[in-house]
């Protein structure tokens, strides 16, 4: 059994972000520091900031939503006599 370090590396950052342990401007920086350091590969550093741009986009999905349905459940009555 071999211990890869470099998919080890790219799959913390990635569900260190998902989870909301590290900001993903960390995240990147600790990505670019580990390819320096040929760690990870090109590729790895690329699906981790896929991973993050896919994140953000989720956030701002659930931000929209959530927003939505303040506005739907604040909106005052149309009460027109």
């Amino acid at each position: 059994m071999s211990f890869d370090l470099s998919e080890f590396l790219t799959e913390g950052l990635i569900s260190s972000v998902n989870n909301g342990l590290i900001p993903s401007d960390l995240a990147t920086v600790y990505a670019g520091n580990y390819l320096v350091k040929s760690l990870i590969t090109q590729a790895q550093v690329t699906q981790v900031s896929d991973a993050i741009t896919a994140y953000k986009a989720t956030q701002v999905s659930a931000d929209q939503a959530q927003q939505q349905e303040v506005n739907r459940t604040s909106a005052p009555e149309n009460t027109l006599k």
